[in-house]
Formats: C-alpha cells, sequence, structure tokens
C-alpha cells in the first residue's frame, strides 16, 4: 500500500511517498511524476521520508524522472532516505548519480541558485 501528498513549496513541487513503492504502487508514483512533468514542473523534491520500501521498479521511476528533469535544466532532489532504502540507493549507484538531502528542509537548499 502506498500513499502519494503532492504540495507546494513556494515555486517548488514535493511529492512525499508514504509506504511501499514496488510493482504494483510504482505506476501511481510514475503517473503522478509525469502530470507533474507536463504541466512544467522543473524543480521537484521526493520526499521518501515515510516510504518505507523500495523496489527496482521504483528506483525505474526515479531513474526516468532524473532524466526528463535534465532533459529541461530541471532539478529534482530525493530526502528522507531511512536506513534501509539508503542502502538500496547506495549499492544501486544512486546516490552519486542523485541530488540527496536529508530532509524537505535540506533539499529546498539545492535550488538556491535556480533561476525562475
Amino acid at each position: 500500500m502506498m500513499q502519494l501528498i503532492t504540495s507546494d513549496l513556494n515555486k517548488i513541487k514535493s511529492v512525499a511517498i508514504l509506504g511501499r513503492l514496488d510493482t504494483t504502487t510504482y505506476p501511481s508514483l510514475e503517473e503522478c511524476l509525469n502530470q507533474l512533468f507536463a504541466t512544467g514542473t522543473r524543480q521537484l523534491v521526493i520526499d521518501c521520508s515515510q516510504m518505507d520500501y523500495v523496489s527496482s521498479s521504483g528506483l525505474r521511476v526515479f531513474l526516468m524522472m532524473l532524466k526528463k528533469m535534465k532533459s529541461e535544466n530541471g532539478t529534482l532532489v530525493i530526502c528522507g532516505l531511512q536506513a534501509p532504502i539508503h542502502n538500496v540507493f547506495e549499492i544501486s549507484g544512486f546516490l552519486s548519480i542523485f541530488n540527496i538531502a536529508p530532509d524537505v528542509e535540506k533539499a529546498l537548499g539545492f535550488f538556491d541558485q535556480t533561476k525562475d
């Protein structure tokens, strides 16, 4: 079971993932992120502080969104990785390709130099 909560942090969009991101729930996240991108979101924080599991399908959604954001000079920051999920990101090499922050407040720091 997974729940997504989308919010606005000034001009930056945030999506919080609650629960499990796995083979049955990843399409919901993919649809949410694609919709945000289609409507012009180029500054995005994905808050994983309440996500308790991620499968390879979920990792693929993160990677797909990163590629889309980079293609449009956007910025994607992932924050709040719990220890087990942080380990998955480390093993998969994602720590070196994503902007990672400990929490939403620190994630916003990645956008300080970004133009409107």
